[in-house]
């Protein structure tokens, strides 16, 4: 995840409610990762609510 951040890769995120976020991981802890979107609000978005998270080509 640090990676992730420090290169500003773009991520995908898949939730378990079948909703896919695009966006950079900005920031994370334990419970929540905040995703930066281009031309949309930022999210804070919990881990549990997670299904799998992959890279954008």
């Amino acid at each position: 995840m640090k990676r992730l951040i420090e290169s500003a890769t773009p991520v995908r995120v898949k939730m378990v409610d079948g909703e896919e976020v695009v966006g950079v991981i900005e920031y994370y802890d334990q419970r929540f990762i905040r995703v930066t979107r281009e031309g949309e609000p930022n999210l804070f978005i919990f881990k549990h609510d997670i299904k799998y998270l992959s890279e954008e080509a």
